[in-house]
């Protein structure tokens, strides 16, 4: 029974993205600075994830019951909103002072706290603007500007482009599955504005661009 309650709590912090992002900074911690720091590294940026993913769930609640998204755990009754509403609560202070105290330091946890807050700020604003495309920009170079704030080095300026760039092209692909039914709920962040095919071609484009960057450091 707590293992499924666990894999539920995973699961509503959206598991894909969220383990995607920890391996990201536990390579750069690993490179920029050893393996012990960054496996604390990688441990609080966790947490941040674990926060974006549970209050998009939690505030996402309603319309995911209008669309019987039975794959979300809220809907499925996996957990109920209030134990996840609580969780949520209770990690805020946690990941906050962890983040601040932990390796990352206080100039590099609160540049990445800065992209847990556009992470969330998603959730309950952008999504809906023209601008919704600006969270995941700020965020994506958050997260390695952090890492090497924690080493006292100054993030190239082609590491903050490239993560910029790939947010902005995550952003255009991760909405394409639910594009019909957030345009029905009268989500209209820029990709739902876009449409499937311009999301794509736009994404394809921001990832050859990060390419781009990347190559001609």
């Amino acid at each position: 029974m707590r293992v499924l309650k666990l894999r539920a709590y995973l699961k509503a912090a959206h598991f894909g993205p969220t383990v995607l992002i920890t391996s990201i900074s536990f390579v750069l911690g690993t490179i920029l600075w050893w393996e012990g720091p960054a496996y604390v590294i990688a441990f609080t940026v966790f947490l941040g994830q674990l926060l974006i993913g549970w209050s998009n769930d939690l505030y996402d609640y309603q319309d995911d019951l209008k669309h019987n998204r039975l794959k979300k755990p809220l809907v499925a009754g996996t957990i109920t909103f209030a134990n996840l509403r609580r969780t949520t609560l209770i990690l805020l202070p946690c990941a906050v002072v962890a983040n601040l105290i932990g390796p990352l330091g206080l100039k590099g946890g609160a540049v990445y706290l800065l992209g847990v807050g556009c992470g969330i700020a998603y959730n309950f604003y952008f999504k809906y603007s023209h601008f919704s495309v600006l969270p995941y920009a700020i965020a994506c170079a958050a997260l390695p500007a952090s890492v090497y704030f924690a080493v006292h080095r100054t993030p190239p300026l082609w590491i903050l482009e490239a993560g910029s760039l790939v947010g902005v092209a995550f952003h255009f692909l991760n909405v394409i599955k639910d594009m019909a039914q957030d345009q029905k709920s009268e989500i209209r962040g820029l990709p739902q504005r876009t449409g499937k095919k311009g999301s794509v071609l736009i994404a394809v484009i921001f990832l050859v661009a990060a390419v781009s960057v990347v190559i001609n450091r």
